[in-house]
């Protein structure tokens, strides 16, 4: 849904534009034509509110429009994005690894249309739904923000020792697995050279509360605190036997407010990787233990409060799907 008086989008140069076109009206359509993804395929964007402002659809879209006026402006950006409308996509889009489709396959696909007053209840139920999600992800990234400048305060001012990470760990690389072993789903997840999982393996190699970076990949230096037992790949480091005068969650909460600069120990271009013996140089600073609960402590709690607030999203974002598949026929 494309809404003007908060959205944004791009203004075309006078030298590029099109000699033909037709301009957007509130309540047109435009899908995607092609996609990598089935499930992108026709994916919609309703335009609801244009602020008096012109707007052309750019390439790879197809502009869709209600002519005989049986619709309100905002339901049919659901409609289109309902499982009902996606399952006959799928059935007809075209291609093996781009799939597109064209304004003929249009005529192959339907969707029930109720009263314009009920229309009118679905759209606003789902505007209120994707507003709440819109102010919940602000929530979330102004806590991840709060928490960075803290972070970044707190240990900027910290008084200790200077030390490097080798001095206070092991520095442990994972074991490489192969693809076809790994499901998409399981007991124990796989960290490699990204930021998720790539894949489930029926066992693992590291035990919960273990921090691990990233080895290899666009993503290597990436920090994070594994709370379960996980298998760490040929592209994952674990910090293992950690000594006794440094806290656990302070030393992944100084590695993680460093991220930016363990990123940058990373050689090479077309796959970089971070080389152990240089993450082993890696300075930390070490104030007294009690220093270091407080700091963890303090910093985790915002943490937590972020996950708390992540979780709320994804319930927010489970109701509509599953409001966007069983409102629609």
């Amino acid at each position: 849904m494309v809404d003007l008086t908060r959205d944004n989008l791009p203004i075309i140069k006078e030298d590029n534009m099109p000699k033909n076109f037709e301009l957007c009206k509130e309540g047109d359509v435009a899908f995607a034509d092609a996609s990598e993804d089935t499930n992108e395929v026709a994916k919609p964007i309703e335009f609801f509110d244009l602020a008096g402002k012109n707007i052309v659809c750019g390439l790879h879209t197809i502009h869709g429009r209600d002519n005989k006026n049986k619709t309100v402006i905002g339901f049919k950006g659901y409609a289109f994005s309902s499982s009902a409308f996606h399952n006959q996509i799928r059935r007809i889009a075209q291609g093996t690894k781009i799939y597109s489709i064209s304004t003929k396959n249009f005529s192959e696909c339907f969707i029930g249309i109720p009263s314009k007053v009920e229309q009118t209840k679905i759209a606003t139920l789902l505007r209120l739904i994707d507003e709440r999600i819109a102010t919940q992800n602000k929530i979330i990234e102004d806590l991840k923000k709060l928490k960075s400048a803290i972070s970044e305060r707190l240990f900027k001012s910290v008084k200790g020792s200077t030390v490097l990470l080798s001095d206070l760990c092991d520095i442990v690389k994972g074991k490489q697995i192969n693809g076809e072993n790994l499901s998409d789903s399981g007991n124990y997840y796989v960290m490699n050279g990204g930021t998720e999982p790539s894949g489930y393996y029926d066992n693992y190699n590291v035990e919960a509360s273990t921090i691990s970076i990233s080895e290899g990949g666009n993503s290597c230096g990436y920090v994070q605190f594994n709370t379960s037992p996980f298998w760490s790949g040929g592209h994952c480091y674990s910090i293992q036997n950690i000594a006794d005068k440094v806290d656990n969650m302070y030393l992944y909460h100084y590695l993680k407010s460093n991220e930016d600069a363990i990123m940058k120990l990373r050689i090479g271009s077309g796959l970089p990787n971070i080389q152990k013996k240089d993450l082993a140089m890696f300075k930390i600073i070490v104030p007294k233990i009690e220093w270091q609960i407080k700091i963890s402590t303090f910093l985790s709690s915002l943490e937590r409060k972020a996950e708390i607030e992540e979780r709320i999203q994804n319930v927010m974002q489970k109701q509509k799907l599953y409001l966007l598949q069983q409102m629609f026929i």
